[in-house]
């Protein structure tokens, strides 16, 4: 981005006098002057005609018959040179661009917009190649390359007739110049006063946008808006003041960063402080089914009940850590539904995804089993004939998404409507997270968690009906290092 010149009222009021003085003093050598303009003029029209005339051989045969040539098989598309040849009539026509005005300057621009045209043919032909699209279809489009090609080459017939007319007019000019130099002193006089205007008028508006700029920052700062600054003050003695504008928004933005970050701190604190609040009910239920199971002489099941629960809580603990990896959180819910298959052996039927590639995958522990907890209780248990628990998990681009799936018997439209209507609240508070809940954390308590682990705006999504009730969300894929240094991350 090009930086604006920073001026100075008094330098600038300066440099208007000496330019008026200077143009003042040169009545003697505008002849001389105006000669040489229009001359170079002229033969910067003579460089634009032979360079535009140098293109149309390349836009009317050249790339279309390399096109051919890849199209045929007898070469390849990076050796055709095709894409060379493109931006090196899109760099001639830029600089034509940027040198013409007037009429030739809309007839440059549109050919160059033309030839964005060509270039996205150019790029189906390269991707039909490689798709091993039909040779036809392929020709179709060298088609469109050729007439798109002969439209650009008329575009600079076109230029270059307005580039004759121009020189045309130019050396009229020089001639017309020439008589009126007897003139010339009148009209130096009325251009040194017409500039002093214009610098005025220049200045006036700067310092007017400059004093503009500061007055909306801190407007739009003392509305809330700290991320505000100022800019477009371009005159050195208001840019201090500019300076401390913006140094005051830095401070203000910054207390509101560490604010908003003490903030985030202590809602994971309270929440972490909610994770590690054993169910006594589940410890008690589990150790009686153990025992249970012991009394019945079942050795094997007691070793495998007691093994899933010595699972589930030292993942539940994992040392204090707020972070694990992926297959932990998913052998963390197999050890649940392992120990609640033995409960509700005659209702329960389960199945979770491994994921063992995913062992460098870090995401905040305890998301999923609050889901299933929520789903066995609301979703199997209360279903007649029993039902299923789906963990599964779908790896995207970056992104990984959670599904917990149960075909129980759902909610009800209103229950749904209330359900969503909770986790689509704006800011969630950590008490409304904490408020007692039907099941487990609840799912209040996870979707707070994925919005302030994630700094995202929306956590889980729910769809339910008579068939069942799935919860999904969709979180990053980060490695430790991806990760705050300040979280706490399970060794694995």
């Amino acid at each position: 981005m090009r930086r604006e010149k920073r001026t100075g009222i008094s330098s600038e009021v300066r440099r208007s006098v000496s330019t008026i003085a200077v143009l003042l003093a040169l009545p003697v050598v505008i002849g001389l002057i105006v000669m040489i303009l229009y001359s170079s003029r002229y033969q910067a029209m003579i460089r634009r005609m032979d360079a535009a005339a140098e293109l149309k051989p390349m836009l009317e045969t050249t790339l279309a018959e390399d096109l051919f040539s890849v199209v045929a098989g007898r070469t390849t598309f990076d050796e055709s040179g095709v894409m060379r040849t493109i931006r090196q009539i899109d760099s001639t026509l830029d600089q034509l661009t940027g040198q013409t005005e007037g009429n030739g300057h809309l007839q440059l621009t549109v050919a160059r917009r033309t030839m964005d045209t060509m270039e996205q043919y150019v790029l189906q032909v390269r991707d039909g190649m490689e798709a091993r699209n039909p040779v036809e279809e392929m020709e179709k489009t060298v088609d469109e390359v050729r007439n798109v090609g002969r439209l650009v080459a008329d575009m600079l017939d076109t230029f270059i007739t307005e580039e004759i007319s121009n020189a045309t007019a130019t050396s009229r000019t020089l001639h017309q110049w020439m008589w009126a130099a007897a003139g010339g002193e009148v009209l130096l006089l009325a251009a040194a006063l017409l500039y002093s205007r214009i610098k005025t008028d220049q200045m006036t508006n700067s310092i007017g946008s400059a004093l503009g700029s500061m007055e909306d920052t801190v407007r739009r700062i003392a509305e809330g808006r700290f991320g505000d600054r100022v800019s477009g003050v371009y005159v050195e003695e208001l840019q201090e003041l500019g300076d401390q504008i913006n140094e005051m928004a830095n401070q203000l933005e910054t207390l509101m960063q560490e604010t908003r970050q003490k903030s985030d701190h202590l809602a994971k604190a309270e929440l972490r402080t909610m994770q590690a609040q054993i169910n006594p009910h589940f410890l008690y239920n589990t150790l009686d089914t153990i025992v249970w199971q012991a009394e019945s002489g079942k050795a094997d099941e007691v070793v495998r009940l007691t093994r899933s629960l010595s699972d589930f809580f030292r993942i539940s603990l994992s040392s204090g850590a707020d972070w694990i990896p992926v297959p932990q959180e998913l052998k963390h819910v197999s050890a649940y539904l392992s120990i609640q298959k033995t409960r509700y052996r005659d209702i329960l039927d389960y199945e979770v995804d491994d994921c063992e590639e995913l062992k460098n995958v870090y995401m905040p522990k305890l998301l999923l089993q609050p889901l299933v907890e929520n789903a066995l209780y609301h979703g199997i248990k209360t279903k007649r004939g029993g039902g299923r628990i789906e963990v599964h998990v779908r790896i995207g681009r970056g992104v990984i998404t959670f599904q917990v799936k149960d075909n129980g018997k759902g909610m009800t439209k209103e229950e749904l409507a209330g359900a969503q209507a909770l986790l689509q609240e704006d800011n969630p508070t950590v008490q409304k997270a904490m408020e007692p809940g039907h099941s487990g954390f609840g799912l209040r308590n996870v979707d707070m968690r994925i919005r302030l682990f994630y700094q995202k705006q929306k956590g889980l999504n729910i769809r339910s009906d008579d068939s069942g009730t799935e919860v999904y969300f969709t979180i990053p894929s980060w490695t430790r290092e991806e990760i705050d240094h300040d979280e706490s991350i399970s060794r694995g």
